[in-house]
């Protein structure tokens, strides 16, 4: 990245500087078009030196876009093998021991969990390269709103802790129209992030609950870093995640919020991104 940036601001003060010394000899030859010269010349000057801003900017965003695509095929690829690597464990163990039937069916469903896990990750780059190719028309039908957050938030229920993990307050026969599978995706991706940058046996509260006004409202709440304000405004572009590449150590791809984000908006649904209390974020999301 330095070398690039020196090479392009050493080409800016060389252009800028045969401006400068042709402009003086055109002066010298034509003392009369002296005011004419300096007109024009501020004028190129003015028009060349927007561009070669608008040119450097174009640069570092294409250089920032390429490192976040290559920490998202990084990201990726450990997001594959981490639970590719678990299943051929468990499936493994099933076949060199002789296990009886609890220990099997545990192993099985552990096996389960990972598999949906690389089902929600295979769904959240489909879904990412259709939201580009698709315009503001989504795919819409009716389904129960209330039984599908019901469902995701108790296949992503974590039981390793004594404690419940995903606390929920849904009020039932709540239905939407809409695109099933991109709304799936929002509830998933959610869920996961608040469960994801959450301390370990921390609750994560999922609400469901139509207003006053009958507006859907469905929010997250978590316990866990927070988001500072200045985040707050980038967390939904595409491949960007909170905090630095070398102080993060949550797992995921970026997609997650951008998916959220693009659902939403092409749903009419606005969401907000809140403090919590003592610690932690809020995503709360109303569907008109």
């Amino acid at each position: 990245m330095r070398k690039p940036l020196f090479l392009f601001y050493f080409l800016v003060f060389y252009a800028i500087a045969q401006i400068v010394w042709w402009g003086m000899l055109l002066m010298e030859l034509e003392p009369l078009r002296k005011g004419m010269v300096i007109g024009e010349g501020f004028i190129f000057m003015t028009i060349f030196l927007i561009g070669a801003i608008k040119l450097k900017r174009a640069f570092v965003h294409e250089h920032k876009t390429h490192k976040q695509q290559h920490n998202f095929l990084l990201s990726v690829t450990h997001e594959l093998k981490s639970p590719l690597a678990s299943i051929k464990l468990y499936i493994q163990t099933i076949l060199k021991r002789d296990l009886n039937k609890a220990q099997r069916d545990q192993f099985l469903a552990n096996s389960l969990k990972d598999i949906e896990r690389l089902d929600d990750l295979v769904e959240n780059v489909l879904i990412a390269t259709k939201l580009e190719s698709i315009g503001k028309s989504v795919p819409k039908e009716e389904f129960d709103f209330s039984d599908l957050t019901n469902h995701i938030a108790d296949r992503l229920q974590v039981h390793s802790c004594t404690s419940q993990i995903i606390k929920t307050d849904i009020q039932s026969g709540i239905a939407y129209i809409g695109d099933k599978f991109a709304i799936t995706s929002v509830i998933t991706n959610l869920i996961e992030n608040a469960i994801k940058y959450s301390p370990p046996c921390a609750h994560v509260n999922v609400k469901l609950y139509k207003n006053e006004n009958s507006q859907i409202r469905f929010s997250v709440a978590d316990l866990g870093i927070g988001i500072n304000d200045d985040e707050k405004k980038r967390i939904f572009n595409k491949f960007y995640r909170v905090g630095s590449e070398d102080t993060r150590k949550t797992k995921g791809t970026g997609l997650g919020l951008y998916i959220v984000k693009s659902v939403l908006d092409k749903h009419n649904a606005q969401i907000r991104v809140l403090n919590n209390t003592p610690s932690g974020s809020i995503f709360d999301v109303t569907f008109n």
